[in-house]
């Protein structure tokens, strides 16, 4: 194990110190001047739009909605991120961590935009209503199928697999710290409710992640604000924590500068997902009329994730001084940080959180896993062994040690997160197209509708009819 640490250590060291961070701020960045700041010029149309209802198909079937394809993605990025990764974030790179969060979350909500829009524009029909994502916009948009195989297989090895055993992980580290339970048991009795969930098909888990994942996201909100309300004389001294952490100038900290800013964009990469391929995954089920609304629905997701929850837990952290006075990191911090807030109760609330937080990522994540195996070959079988080796690794990662699991987690996250820079800087033309499709039809007061012609030259579509074909169809009706 000690020569796999090594390994992982150096390639991860080579990634993020000398290629991705800079290549998600500079992309965050063109992406967010190229659209004008998509990403906060709509925020209100973000939450106008969230309650469209799902386009009926011609066989009168009602597909998956902008919000429940919202949850699938929430269901994996609101996770153990935004509990244990922000702990970690802070414990290794002190409260300056957070702003970077903060920064990459901005910016990248560009990066989600083109992505997710790009998604809709290139998926493709199956028997639960639409699937696609990076393999599939390769593959049509780009003319590069290769490229699409080797994305599919490195996404569905590290959310369906390496992800998902982050995800156990924290789960049987909260369970045990709470209830003093045995680590294995836990990780069976979770294998056996995702394999309950994974084996009812798409529709089950967009069902489940709808009901769930607004729920807990409150419920856990609201603690953090009683927390800060609790603490609000305090809060101008954390903001300044926090703004002079990011930028080394805190003299406690002592140039830990570096730090802070590889791991809040590292912690906050792995919690929002913006521009790493993953939640295009989700965004390509939506039943929409157009592309760009659930593009801005992504978006919106990223800043629920980082802007609300990452930041209640970085509050609940900061807040309680736990940080700098031990040794304690993930999801332990979190847990001893609440309890000096509420008392005795808080580890079994977090350990609670923790499994509904965890349990919808290790759903949503496994089904990130699926699109990409069926994209690769539609089989059956390939798909039977899949759930097993997913059941195996959250059976896996609620034994193993919490250290190489994270690292590994780095460093596919990163590989992907490549890969799929790529490709959205080669096709971003046609996600900025789509967006001023959008905005000319909204000043007309339309409720936005594409076509496959809507943008001229565009091939490889598959799921959109051209605007003759479909006012065809409306006048024999």
């Amino acid at each position: 194990m000690g020569f796999l640490e090594s390994i992982v250590g150096f390639l991860n060291d080579l990634l993020w110190t000398y290629i991705l961070i800079a290549a998600l701020i500079i992309l965050g960045l063109y992406f967010s001047f190229k659209s004008r700041f998509v990403q906060l010029r709509y925020l209100g149309e973000m939450f106008r739009i969230l309650g469209d209802k799902a386009m009926v198909s011609a066989e009168g079937k009602r597909g998956i909605s902008s919000f429940q394809a919202f949850t699938i993605s929430a269901a994996s990025r609101v996770g153990t991120g935004n509990i244990a990764g922000v702990a970690t974030a802070i414990a290794a790179g002190g409260p300056g961590a957070v702003f970077w969060m903060w920064l990459i979350a901005l910016i990248g909500g560009a990066s989600s935009f083109i992505e997710s829009t790009l998604a809709q524009i290139y998926k493709v029909k199956d028997k639960d209503g639409f699937r696609g994502g990076p393999a599939y916009y390769m593959e049509k948009g780009l003319n590069k199928r290769w490229m699409g195989i080797i994305f599919a297989i490195i996404i569905t090895f590290c959310f369906g697999l390496v992800f998902n055993s982050v995800q156990s992980n924290t789960i049987s580290l909260a369970f045990s710290e709470a209830f003093g339970a045995s680590r294995l048991s836990i990780g069976l009795v979770l294998a056996a409710l995702t394999a309950i969930i994974i084996f009812g098909g798409v529709k089950r888990i967009a069902y489940v992640s709808q009901v769930v994942v607004p729920i807990m996201a409150v419920i856990y909100l609201a603690v953090a604000i009683v927390i800060v309300i609790m603490n609000i004389t305090e809060i101008p001294n954390l903001i300044g924590s926090i703004i002079k952490g990011a930028f080394g100038l805190d003299q406690a900290a002592g140039g830990a500068m570096g730090a802070a800013v590889m791991m809040g964009i590292k912690r906050g990469l792995f919690s929002n997902e913006a521009g790493m391929g993953s939640v295009p995954n989700a965004a390509a089920t939506a039943s929409v009329s157009h592309p760009v609304k659930q593009g801005l629905i992504q978006t919106l997701g990223v800043f629920v994730d980082t802007i609300l929850i990452c930041s209640a837990t970085a509050f609940i952290i900061l807040l309680s001084g736990e940080y700098a006075n031990s040794d304690l990191t993930g999801i332990e911090l979190t847990q001893a940080a609440l309890s000096t807030h509420v008392g005795s109760w808080a580890p079994i609330f977090i350990a609670v959180a923790i499994f509904l937080f965890a349990f919808t990522s290790v759903i949503g994540n496994y089904y990130y896993g699926e699109t990409n195996i069926e994209f690769i070959k539609e089989s059956s079988s390939a798909l039977f062994i899949y759930r097993i080796a997913v059941l195996g690794m959250v059976i896996f990662g609620s034994v193993v040690d919490l250290a190489i699991v994270w690292s590994l987690a780095d460093l596919f996250m990163g590989i992907m997160a490549i890969i799929n820079f790529i490709a959205i800087v080669l096709l971003a033309k046609i996600a900025f197209a789509a967006l001023k499709d959008y905005k000319a039809q909204r000043k007309e007061g339309k409720d936005p509708v594409f076509y496959a012609d809507s943008i001229p030259g565009l091939k490889g579509i598959e799921s959109w009819e051209t605007k003759e074909n479909a006012l065809k169809k409306k006048a024999a009706k």
